[in-house]
Order: structure tokens, then C-alpha cells, then sequence
């Protein structure tokens, strides 16, 4: 399968540098790169990658909003936090805002292959030194959770539909399907009962 990848960071090094990373890998198709957010989002009105490698820091505006607004857009669309940073706050934010995964740009070619991957199947990726620092305050046992996932997580404890979440929080069924199974993937649940269980069990609903 071949995943699509674009590049959202306003220092050219780095593009380049990514780009040679990936360029010899078959499965990667790439699909280009913008340097601010607007231009992100107007390639995005128009392109749709299976992946964002997006850095934290835009000229324009914050990634850690920008991931949150493409997100809301194109829940479809995995992204991968890019930052020189490691601080545990930025990382939570990307995580909280809808990022799958969090790479520093130090990551060999090996963690940036392994963290695409992994976020196409559903799973959240973070490179050694990013789980690092998280882990240092966090149980490792709590999924880190969107504010939409736990929104859709709650709805689902209630015993709501997907029809029904998706008409309480204004969005599409097939946004909640994903949010859906994004949670059952998160939680490595394999149906909802043990879904809402686990989430039970770990105090987050």
C-alpha cells in the first residue's frame, strides 16, 4: 500500500532533509510540502494526504492549532508532530489537538518509517526521546485521548449510536466511525463493552 505524505515546516533543511529520509522508500508517495499553515490548507482544499509530518512552529500559526483545524476538517488525515522541542507541554497539546504520533527532528529514518506506519494502522507513534520525556509524569497505561475522542468515548458510555453522537456534536457518522475506531485502536480494545471497561477502569470516564 502506498502511503502519501506531506510536509507542513517553513525551513527548507528540513524538507530536504525528510525528503531524503523517504525518497527510496517504495511505499512512500511524495506528495510535496508547504512552508505556513495557509498554505497547507489550501493545498489540503484540493490534495488529500494519508499523512502530515507538521511542525510545531509555523510563521503563521501555531502547528499545535493548525493540527487541531485540519483535524476537524479531515479526520481521515493521520499527523505527526515535528518539532526540535521535547518539552512534555507541546507534545500533550499536538497529542490533545489530534496528532497520532510525535517525532523530533533528530528522528532517524528508521522512527520516521516506523512512526508513519504506525499511525496508518490506527496507533499512536513517539519517537524515543519524545516518550521519554512524556513518560516522565504520565501512566503509560492512559491512552492519550483528543478532547473529541473523549467527547465521542463518554456519548458511547451513555449508550449512544454513531447516528446519535454524530447528531449531538454536529458531526458526520463517519467522522464518529472514526473517532470510533480510533478509541477501540487506542485502547487496544476489541469491541466497545471492553472499550468502555478499560476506559472505566483507567478513570477516564
Amino acid at each position: 500500500m502506498t502511503i502519501k505524505v506531506f510536509i507542513v515546516d517553513d525551513h527548507y533543511m528540513v524538507i530536504e532533509g525528510i525528503r531524503s529520509l523517504l525518497q527510496n522508500e517504495n511505499n512512500i508517495e511524495w506528495m510535496g510540502h508547504a512552508t505556513n499553515a495557509a498554505s497547507c490548507l489550501a493545498f489540503l482544499n484540493n490534495h488529500l494526504p494519508d499523512v502530515i509530518l507538521m511542525d510545531i512552529n509555523l510563521p503563521d500559526k501555531s502547528g499545535i492549532d493548525l493540527c487541531k483545524e485540519v483535524k476537524e476538517k479531515y479526520p481521515a488525515v493521520f499527523i505527526i508532530g515535528i518539532s526540535t522541542f521535547n518539552q512534555q507541554s507541546f507534545i500533550e497539546k499536538m497529542i490533545a489537538n489530534g496528532a497520532s504520533g510525535y517525532v523530533l527532528k533528530n528522528a532517524t529514518q528508521q522512527e520516521l518509517m516506523e512512526g508513519i506506519e504506525t499511525v496508518m494502522k490506527g496507533r499512536q507513534y513517539l519517537s524515543d526521546e519524545a516518550a521519554h520525556s512524556l513518560r516522565k509524569n504520565t501512566n503509560d497505561e492512559r491512552p492519550v485521548l483528543t478532547r473529541r475522542e473523549k467527547e465521542v468515548l463518554e456519548l458511547i458510555a451513555d449508550g449512544l449510536t454513531n447516528n446519535e453522537i454524530a447528531v449531538k456534536l454536529f458531526l458526520s457518522v463517519s467522522t464518529v466511525d472514526t473517532h470510533r475506531k480510533n478509541l477501540l485502536a487506542k485502547f487496544d480494545a476489541k469491541n466497545i463493552a471492553s472499550l468502555v471497561k478499560m476506559a472505566v477502569q483507567l478513570q477516564i470516564i
